[in-house]
C-alpha cells in the first residue's frame, strides 16, 4: 500500500508582463500630471468587502499591506521598494490612473469600464482575480406591462415607450448604461441617476427599469423584479490595472508591474492544487512512472517527479521503493489516490 502525503501547492512561475493578450504599439504621451513624482503609486479600494479580499489577496502572495495607522489613507507594500499604497474609492482610483495621480490599482471590472469609459491608458494587466464576483444587468418589473416581457428583446419592441414616454432606467452606471441600450435597439430611454437601493425605484413609480450590479440575485426577486434574457451588460470581477503612460514613463513601474503579476499568477495557478507524495515499489524509476502515467489522472501538471528512496538492508544500499510527487486539482484529488493505490503493488 502506497504511503500518502497531501500538501497544498505553490507554483513558480515565469509571466511575461504583456498580458490579455493586447500587445499594441506604444507611442510618445504627454508628460504626466506630477513628471517630477518619484514614487510609484498603487491604489487599493478603501472600503467594504472588496478592500478586504484585495487586502487578503496580496497577504497571500507574500505582498501584505502594512498600515502605521488604520485612519490614514497611504500605506506601503515592505516586498516592493518605492511603492506607495493609497486607499481609494474604486471609481477614484480610475479616474487618478487616468490623470496621471496614480500608476496602478486594483478595482471591479465595472467600474473600470464606467469610469474608464474605453481609454486607451488603460490596461487591464489581469483580467481575473477571482474576488469580487458579480454582474452588471438589467432588471424590470415581475408585474403590469412586464409580467410576459423576459428579454431585452421583447422589452425593445413594447409599443408604450416612445419620444414622449420614454422607457426610465435608474442606475448608477451613466456610461455603460446608454451604450448597452443603443446598442440593443432601445432608442427611447431617459436615464435617471441613483445609488443605493434602486430596486425600490419602480415600486415607487420613478422608474419603469433599473441597471444595477447583481450578485445572486436574492434581493431582485424580493422586491419582483426580474433579470431578463440579454440584459446583462458584463460579468464583473476584481481586475488589476494600469496606467499605460506610467509603464512607458515612470522608472520602476514596468518591474514592479512584472513583479506583482507573476506573485498574483503563481498563487492563482496554486488555488485548488495539492502535491500528492508516495512510496511505490519499483524495478526501476521509469517501470514506476509508467504505471503512474497509465491512469489520467496521476499526469499532473507536466507529469510525475519520480525519486529512489533509499534503504540499507544487510549492509547493502538498495532502491526499492521510489518516492512519486504529482500535482492533481482539489477536485479530481479523490480519484487520484484512488488510482495511485490501484498502480502500487
Amino acid at each position: 500500500m502506497a504511503a500518502i502525503m497531501l500538501t497544498t501547492m505553490n507554483i513558480p512561475l515565469h509571466t511575461s508582463v504583456w498580458v490579455n493578450s493586447r500587445r499594441k504599439s506604444w507611442c510618445c504621451y504627454a508628460s504626466l500630471s506630477q513628471p517630477d513624482r518619484k514614487e510609484i503609486r498603487l491604489g487599493l479600494p478603501s472600503k467594504g468587502r472588496m478592500s478586504a479580499d484585495t487586502l487578503e489577496l496580496l497577504k497571500n502572495c507574500q505582498l501584505s499591506v502594512k498600515q502605521v495607522n488604520p485612519r490614514q489613507y497611504v500605506a506601503e507594500i515592505p516586498q516592493l521598494s518605492n511603492l506607495e499604497v493609497w486607499f481609494q474609492r474604486p471609481k477614484d482610483i480610475t479616474r487618478k490612473l487616468l490623470s496621471g495621480d496614480l500608476d496602478l490599482g486594483i478595482v471591479g471590472l465595472d467600474t473600470f469600464s464606467e469610469h474608464g469609459q474605453g481609454s486607451e491608458d488603460l490596461i487591464i494587466v489581469h483580467e481575473a482575480l477571482e474576488y469580487g464576483d458579480c454582474r452588471l444587468s438589467l432588471a424590470i418589473p415581475q408585474y403590469g406591462i412586464f409580467e410576459n416581457v423576459n428579454s431585452v428583446d421583447e422589452l425593445a419592441k413594447m409599443p408604450q415607450w416612445t419620444e414622449e414616454k420614454p422607457l426610465r432606467v435608474a442606475t448608477g452606471f451613466t456610461y455603460l448604461g446608454p451604450k448597452f441600450m443603443k446598442e440593443n435597439g432601445l432608442k427611447h430611454v431617459t436615464f435617471s441617476t441613483a445609488d443605493g437601493a434602486l430596486e425600490a425605484a419602480p415600486a415607487m413609480g420613478i422608474a419603469d427599469a433599473i441597471l444595477d450590479l447583481v450578485s445572486s440575485g436574492t434581493t431582485l426577486r424580493e422586491n419582483n423584479l426580474k433579470e431578463i434574457k440579454g440584459g446583462v451588460v458584463l460579468e464583473s470581477q476584481a481586475v488589476f490595472i494600469a496606467s499605460r503612460k506610467s509603464m512607458i514613463q515612470r522608472k520602476g513601474v514596468l518591474e514592479t508591474t512584472h513583479e506583482m503579476l507573476e506573485r498574483l499568477e503563481a498563487h492563482l495557478r496554486a488555488i485548488g492544487q495539492f502535491t500528492v507524495t508516495a512510496n511505490m515499489r519499483g524495478s526501476s524509476a521509469e517501470e514506476v512512472a509508467e504505471r503512474i502515467l497509465s491512469q489520467p489522472s496521476l499526469m499532473g501538471l507536466q507529469g510525475p517527479t519520480v525519486s529512489p528512496v533509499f534503504c540499507k538492508h544487510d549492509g547493502k544500499v538498495t532502491a526499492d521503493y521510489y518516492a512519486i510527487v504529482i500535482c492533481v486539482p482539489q477536485k479530481a484529488l479523490y480519484k487520484s489516490i484512488q488510482q495511485l493505490r490501484a498502480v502500487s503493488f
